[in-house]
């Protein structure tokens, strides 16, 4: 059975590599008397659509989760992949094939899963007819191999495919053809890597993904603070503010296309709706205070709004079909920062409630019932994050040793602190999981510099993610649909 998802056209004051009315083919297995790509079945689809298992048949193509590496044995060992440079249609070079694989490569790296064998230890000719010559890739301690084609269609349109080969089981594992406008090659690529993270680790991966966060630049005394979204690996980036006013905190809605942010318009922080179709602003709510951190419901019906009165904060719940605001706490104490868990049932906030002095991490039923504290560690926490999978609770710790980026149980067990500097803060997970996207500031002599970093939740593999300006205020956004 092929699960498909498709992507609506974007409006053009938010450009993205859309890829409509896309050709995609399930290849089937290949023989050494099948050439690539004859016979496979075709089915147009309106809007991208990703074919995400592969077919059986002939006791060759592989089962899915059944052929799953074990995730934790692959963070001890990356799984050594070969991505030899997809070929034109006369299996001979192609630039945008190179280009292709490139990303792909990339993508895996990223995770920290997978080890890229270097291609310059390929033994010549090792794909004959369409399949691979086994012992050529056995000898390199290959686990998995992908090849892949690009044909120029002609009228701007490309046809892309790939085939994900597991080595030891001299089997494909899945195979894939997309016909699509050639300037979505980035975004096929991508969708490729998702494709061989599942069928190689067993669960959806994050590479076909956005991330919004706010672009710093000019001035250290008088900076521009713009909102902006880009690819998760920091392509394609797009300025959706214009900065005149300033911009922070930016939240993906989990179901619709739309962010939710503030702005310092009138000198005064309030929350806004952003389109990401349209282009359209709309302020949330009439709190006649300040409002500010965002965070959507998992249904993306509703907004927790943190809503500042007298002397503390208090956490609304604004629906935004209604309109409707409901209090779950009060405004004695700063009450701010609040997240859902993946399920909706709980939330966890950071408030100063206790009395202790300080900042801590509280978790409550979400109609505001049950409050637990569950931060005890020394020092101040803050901005919660609730892992998609529901299992762990990344913060923001300031103590002794400055700030740190950590994660703990929900119920405050299992506290761990995964990175540590001047000024980390702002977590935020992939779709999956399994990375942390946060920022991290740097004093220069003058000014500083603030960077987006990747980390796994287990301390391990941290990547800078390249941007256009300084970086602050991440939030990564679903898998596209």
């Amino acid at each position: 059975m092929t699960t498909n998802r498709s992507i609506p056209a974007p409006h053009p004051h938010v450009p993205h590599p859309h890829v409509p009315d896309t050709l995609v083919e399930r290849l089937p297995p290949l023989s050494r008397r099948l050439m690539l790509g004859a016979g496979a079945a075709g089915l147009i689809l309106p809007g991208l659509a990703r074919a995400q298992s592969a077919p059986s048949g002939g006791g060759t193509a592989g089962n899915g989760p059944n052929d799953a590496i074990n995730v934790s044995g692959a963070h001890n060992a990356p799984i050594p992949i070969a991505l030899p440079p997809f070929t034109n249609a006369s299996a001979g070079p192609s630039e945008l094939g190179d280009q292709i694989t490139q990303v792909i490569t990339a993508d895996l790296d990223h995770c920290g899963l997978f080890r890229s064998i270097d291609a310059n230890s390929f033994v010549p000719n090792s794909v004959a007819n369409g399949v691979p010559v086994w012992a050529n890739w056995s000898i390199l301690g290959a686990q998995a191999l992908v090849t892949g084609s690009v044909t120029d269609q002609g009228g701007g349109q490309v046809r892309v495919e790939y085939r994900l080969w597991g080595v030891s089981q001299q089997k494909q594992l899945q195979g894939t053809a997309y016909t699509t406008a050639s300037g979505n090659w980035r975004r096929i690529a991508h969708i490729i890597a998702d494709d061989i993270y599942q069928q190689m680790i067993g669960e959806k991966g994050y590479f076909d993904t956005r991330v919004a966060y706010i672009s710093v630049s000019g001035p250290p005394t008088g900076p521009t603070r713009r909102m902006a979204v880009m690819d998760y690996d920091g392509a394609n980036t797009r300025f959706l503010t214009s900065g005149r006013s300033m911009a922070l905190s930016p939240q993906f809605n989990p179901t619709r296309q739309q962010l939710a942010f503030v702005s310092f318009e009138s000198n005064n922080p309030r929350v806004f709706l952003f389109d990401l179709q349209t282009g359209a602003r709309s302020v949330v709510g009439n709190f006649g205070d300040m409002s500010f951190g965002p965070r959507f419901s998992p249904d993306g019906s509703a907004l927790l709004v943190s809503v500042s009165h007298g002397g503390g904060a208090m956490i609304v719940k604004y629906d935004l079909a209604s309109r409707r605001q409901t209090a779950l706490t009060d405004a004695n104490s700063i009450n701010v920062t609040p997240c859902y868990s993946p399920d909706g049932s709980k939330i966890v906030f950071n408030s100063d409630r206790d009395g202790s002095g300080d900042q801590q991490l509280f978790v409550m039923n979400a109609d505001g019932s049950n409050v637990q504290r569950i931060s005890y560690g020394s020092g101040r926490y803050a901005e919660p994050d609730w892992s998609p999978r529901g299992d762990l609770i990344a913060f923001t710790r300031l103590g002794s040793g400055g700030f740190g980026i950590g994660v703990m149980k929900p119920d405050g067990s299992g506290e761990r602190i995964l990175s540590q500097g001047y000024l980390e803060e702002g977590s935020t997970f992939c779709p999956n999981g399994r990375v942390i996207m946060f920022y991290r500031q740097t004093p220069l002599r003058v000014g500083n510099v603030s960077h987006l970093v990747t980390i796994g939740t287990d301390g391990f593999n941290e990547r800078i993610t390249p941007t256009p300006t300084n970086a602050t205020d991440p939030s990564w956004g679903p898998l596209l649909s």
